[in-house]
C-alpha cells in the first residue's frame, strides 16, 4: 500500500494486479524520482524511460524470486547459447505479459501523452539480424510463458549488423549504434564478471602425478554480464537473457608497450579488446574479420560456461551431477566451442579425467542445425585456431583423434574417416565437432531433418541415429498476433474465447467461421485497416502512393540468392512487359513490397537490391501501365518494421529453392496474420501445406528431391531454357537492358552471368514458368473475396501448430528433460 487510504496492490494466483490509479501514481513518481521531470516538462522519451524503469521494477520481485527458487530447489535449467537474439522492442510485450498494456495506454492518454509516440521511443535492440536471432527471441518468450527454467546467453553488441540506407538504389551500410540511448531493460552485473583468455602459449607439465597445462603470455579480456528480464505471459516466471560485454582488465597493458605511460597505445589496445563485443557479425571477408568472429564465439561460450559452472558450484552440488541440473543448447554452429571449453574447465580447473569430463559434456550439450549450405557450416583454419585458442585447439585435436578412431572402427575406411573428421584439410569443422560433442542433433523442419539424415549428414546418422531428431520451428503468437495485430486477436477472442493465447492450438476453433460471411467481412476490414496504415507509412517514407485495394505481395527477409528475390523480380519484369504490350491487360492491381539486408560483402545480393530499385524507378514512373503495379523497397528491415508489414500482407512470398531453406519462420508469421503463401515445397512450407491443404496455398516449382537429383546427376541447362522459351528470353534480355550502361556493360551483368554462365545454381529459370502460373492463380483467386477470406481464415486457424510454445515444449520434454516450474 501507499498509505492507509491508498489503493492496494492485489495478487491473484497468477499475476500482479495493479489498478489504473496506482499505475498512474507510480508512473508520475518514477518521472519525478528517476528523471527529475514533472508532467508539464516530460518529453515522450522521458516517459519511455520512466515507464521502462517502472515495468522493470514491477517485474523485479518475480525476477528475484524466479532465480532464487530455481537455485534453492535445484531446478534443472537450460541455457540457450546464440550469437543472435533479435528481440525487437520489449515494452509492448512486457506490458502485455504483465497484464498492464491497456492500463498503460489509458494512463498515458489521460496524462496528455500519445501512447504510440511514447512506445515508439524504444529502439530495436541490435542483437540479431535474421531468422536465427528471431527464433531465439521467440524461444525465450515461450520458455518463460510455459514456465520452463530457461535462459539466453549472448553478446551485448554495441553496434548491430548495420543501419541500411538506400542511396541511388544502392545499399549503404551505416553504424547501427542502438545503445546511444539508455537501454532500460538491462542490468549490469559487474560482480559476476569473468576473465576470458586469448593467445599465448600452453606448457604441459606434471604435478602430483597428473598432467597440468600452464597458460602463459596470454591476452585477457573481462566479460561483464548485462541481464535482461524475460517476462512470462501472465505468470510469475521471469527468466534471464544474459548478454556479455568485453572490457579491458584494469591495469593490463599489451606486451609491446614498454612504459606504463604510453597512453595512446594502451587506449588503442583497450579498443581492440572492446571490439570483441563491438559488432554483430564483423565482415569475415578479411583475415582480421574472421579472427574477430572466432574471438567473439569463444568469448561468448567461455564467459557463459564459466558463469554457469560458477553458479552451479555455489549450490554445493557434485560436479558429476551437472547434467541432472544444467542443459546447454547451441543455436547453429557459432557456439560450438562450448564443447572444448567445458572440457577445459572440467579437466584443467576441476581436475577431472578425460572420460568423466567427456561424458558430462556430451550429456549436457545439444545442437540445432539451421542449414545444409556448405558456406554456412563454419570451418576455421587450424593455424588461426591454434594461435588464438591454444589450449582449446589441443582439446579439439584430442577429441578429433578419439573420434576418428571410433569412425575407423565403425567403417574401416580411411577416406570415410577423413570426410567425417573434425580436423582435416587444414580446417576445424564446427558442425562435425557439434555432432560429436552433443547428445542431440536436431533439424528445424521435417524436410530439413530428413535431408540431414539421408544426405548432408548421412554418415553421422548411420553411426549416431539416436542423436538425430526434428523440432520444427515456431514463432511466438503473443508477439506476432496478439501484439502485432490486436484487432484480429480481439476478433478471435470474441469468437472462441481467450484460451488460445495460452493454448495456441485452440486457434482451430475459428475454422467453423471460415465460410461465415460476417466473420469474413470483419477479417477483411481488419486487413484493410492495416493496409491503409502501411500505405501511409510507404507514402511518408518513400513518397510513393499505392493503391490500398491492390494485392499487397510481400517478400521480406535476408537478401540471398537461394531465397530468390531475383525470381520475384523477374516475374515483376515479365508482368511489366506484358502491361507495356497491352495496357488494358485485365489484372488485379498489385503492390510488390520488399525489405531485407544484404551482407556488406555479398555482391550478388547487393545487386539484387539495386535491381529492385531500378525496376521500381521504371515502373512507378510509367503512366502507361495506369498504376496497375507498384514496386516498393522499405529500407532497414527490423522486427518493428515487420510488425507493421506482416498484418497488412495479402500474399507471402516463400519461394526459396527447394531443399535450401531449413524451415523459415516468416512464412508462419504471415500465415498467422491471414496472408496466403505462394511458395515452393521447402522447409516448413511442407508442413504448412499438410496442415491447411495445398488448395489453400499457391505451391509451385521443383521439389527438394528434384533439386537434389539435378545437383547430383546434372541434366539442367539454363541456356536451353533461355533459347527454348521466348518469354524467358525476353525477361533475361530485359535484365541487361535495365542497366544504365550498354548491354555489354550492364550494371546487372553479374546477375545475368549467375544465370546464363554459371548455369543458374538456384534454378530461377527452371521455376520461372510454374511461378508465373501460380501468380496468375493468385490473381484469379483474389477476384473472389469470399473464397480468398475463407482460405485466409483456414490459414489463421491452423497457425497455432507453428507456435514456438509447441516447439519449446518438444525441446524441453525430448531433449533438455525439463519440467515446468511454477514460481511461488
Amino acid at each position: 500500500m501507499r498509505g492507509q487510504t491508498g489503493p492496494i496492490r492485489r495478487r491473484n494466483r497468477r499475476i500482479m494486479v495493479i489498478g489504473k490509479e496506482q499505475f498512474k501514481q507510480d508512473f508520475v513518481e518514477k518521472l519525478e524520482t528517476k528523471l527529475g521531470r514533472g508532467l508539464d516538462e516530460a518529453s515522450p522519451h522521458d516517459c519511455y524511460l520512466a515507464l521502462g524503469s517502472l515495468i522493470r521494477e514491477y517485474a523485479g520481485k518475480n525476477w528475484f524470486q524466479t532465480s532464487r527458487q530455481y537455485r534453492n530447489n535445484h531446478v534443472k535449467q537450460v541455457y540457450y547459447f546464440s550469437m543472435e537474439f533479435m528481440l525487437g522492442r520489449l515494452m509492448t510485450s512486457n506490458l502485455q505479459n504483465l497484464g498492464l498494456y491497456e492500463i498503460c495506454r489509458e494512463t498515458l492518454s489521460e496524462l496528455g501523452f500519445d501512447p504510440d509516440e511514447v512506445l515508439d521511443q524504444e529502439a530495436d535492440a541490435g542483437l540479431g539480424n535474421g531468422g536465427l536471432g528471431r527464433l531465439a527471441a521467440c524461444f525465450l518468450d515461450s520458455l518463460a510463458s510455459l514456465q520452463y527454467p530457461g535462459h539466453g546467453c549472448g553478446i551485448r553488441y554495441k553496434y548491430g549488423l548495420f543501419e541500411q540506407k538506400i542511396v541511388d538504389g544502392f545499399q549503404v551500410e551505416l553504424p547501427d549504434y542502438w545503445l546511444k540511448r539508455e537501454y532500460v531493460w538491462e542490468v549490469r552485473r559487474a560482480d559476476r564478471a569473468v576473465e576470458v583468455r586469448f593467445g599465448g602459449e600452453v606448457i604441459p607439465r606434471e604435478e602430483n602425478g597428473r598432467l597440468v597445462f600452464d597458460h602463459r603470455n596470454y591476452e585477457s579480456v573481462l566479460a561483464v554480464p548485462y541481464d535482461v528480464p524475460i517476462i512470462g505471459y501472465r505468470n510469475r516466471t521471469v527468466n534471464t537473457l544474459r548478454l556479455w560485454s568485453a572490457e579491458p582488465l584494469t591495469g593490463q597493458s599489451p606486451a609491446y608497450v614498454d612504459r606504463d605511460d604510453d597512453y595512446y597505445k594502451i587506449l588503442e589496445y583497450n579498443r581492440t579488446l572492446e571490439s570483441i563485443s563491438g559488432f554483430l557479425y564483423p565482415d569475415d571477408s578479411s583475415e582480421e574479420g574472421r579472427l574477430l568472429r572466432l574471438k567473439q564465439q569463444y568469448f561468448l561460450v567461455s564467459a557463459g560456461a564459466q558463469s554457469i559452472l560458477g553458479s552451479y558450484k555455489r549450490q554445493e552440488l557434485p560436479l558429476s551431477d551437472l547434467p541432472k541440473h544444467m542443459a546447454l543448447h547451441i543455436n547453429d554452429t557459432h557456439p560450438t566451442l562450448i564443447i572444448p571449453e567445458l572440457m577445459r574447465i572440467l579437466m584443467d580447473e576441476e581436475g577431472m579425467g578425460w572420460d568423466e569430463a567427456w561424458q558430462i559434456t556430451t550429456q549436457m550439450v545439444s545442437y540445432t542445425n539451421h542449414t545444409i549450405m556448405s558456406e554456412a557450416l563454419e570451418k576455421w583454419p587450424i593455424e588461426m585456431m591454434k594461435r588464438t585458442l591454444p589450449r582449446i585447439y589441443m582439446i579439439i585435436e584430442e577429441i578429433n583423434e578419439r573420434f576418428c578412431r571410433q569412425m575407423f572402427a565403425h567403417f574401416g575406411d580411411l577416406d570415410k574417416v577423413a570426410q567425417m573428421a573434425i580436423v582435416a584439410y587444414g580446417q576445424v569443422r564446427m558442425a562435425h565437432l557439434a555432432i560429436a560433442g552433443s547428445h542431440s542433433v536436431n533439424g528445424v523442419a521435417k524436410l530439413h531433418t530428413e535431408i540431414l539424415k539421408k544426405r548432408e549428414m548421412k554418415d553421422f546418422y548411420e553411426v549416431f541415429p539416436h542423436k538425430f531428431n526434428n523440432k520444427t520451428n515456431g514463432i511466438t503468437h503473443r508477439r506476432w498476433l496478439l501484439n502485432a495485430n490486436p484487432e484480429l486477436a480481439a476478433l478471435i477472442t470474441e469468437s472462441i474465447g481467450p484460451r488460445w493465447i495460452s493454448h495456441p492450438k485452440e486457434l482451430t476453433g475459428i475454422i467453423k467461421y471460415a465460410s461465415d460471411a460476417g466473420f469474413q467481412e470483419r477479417v477483411r476490414e481488419i486487413k484493410q485497416k492495416h493496409k491503409k496504415e502501411l500505405a501511409k507509412l510507404i507514402r511518408d517514407r518513400k513518397g510513393i502512393a499505392i493503391d490500398e485495394e491492390s494485392i499487397f505481395d510481400v517478400q521480406i527477409k535476408r537478401i540471398h540468392a537461394y531465397k530468390r528475390q531475383l525470381l520475384n523480380t523477374l516475374h515483376i519484369m515479365d508482368l511489366y512487359l506484358r502491361l507495356k504490350e497491352n495496357p488494358g491487360l485485365d489484372i488485379v492491381p498489385r503492390t510488390f513490397i520488399f525489405a531485407g539486408k544484404a551482407a556488406p560483402s555479398y555482391h550478388f545480393a547487393k545487386k539484387v537490391i539495386k535491381l529492385i530499385h531500378r525496376l521500381a524507378d521504371v515502373i512507378n514512373r510509367d503512366p502507361a501501365i495506369r498504376d496497375k503495379i507498384k514496386v516498393v523497397f522499405l529500407e532497414n528491415y527490423s522486427v518493428t518494421l515487420a510488425e507493421k508489414i506482416i498484418p497488412a500482407a495479402d500474399v507471402s512470398e516463400q519461394i526459396s529453392t527447394a531443399s535450401k531453406e531449413a524451415s523459415g519462420t516468416g512464412n508462419m508469421k504471415f500465415m498467422m496474420n491471414g496472408a496466403l503463401t505462394i511458395g515452393t515445397l521447402d522447409g516448413a512450407n511442407v508442413e504448412m501445406a499438410e496442415m491447411v491443404g495445398q488448395e489453400n496455398m499457391f505451391i509451385f516449382g521443383l521439389t527438394a528431391d528434384e533439386v537434389i537429383h539435378y545437383y547430383t546427376h546434372g541434366g539442367y541447362s539454363a541456356q536451353d531454357l533461355y533459347h527454348g522459351d521466348p518469354r524467358i528470353r525476353q525477361v533475361i534480355d530485359e535484365l541487361l537492358m535495365l542497366g544504365d550502361l550498354s548491354k555489354e556493360n550492364s550494371e546487372f551483368h553479374d546477375l545475368y552471368y549467375s544465370i546464363m554462365t554459371s548455369n543458374d545454381e538456384f534454378f530461377v529459370l527452371k521455376d520461372f514458368e510454374p511461378y508465373v502460373e501460380a501468380q496468375e492463380l493468385v490473381d484469379m483467386t483474389y477476384r473472389n473475396p469470399q473464397e480468398w477470406q475463407r482460405k485466409a481464415i483456414i490459414n489463421i486457424a491452423h497457425s497455432g501448430k507453428f507456435s514456438s510454445d509447441r516447439t519449446i515444449a518438444e525441446y524441453a520434454t525430448e531433449i533438455w528433460k525439463l519440467r515446468p516450474y511454477a514460481v511461488e
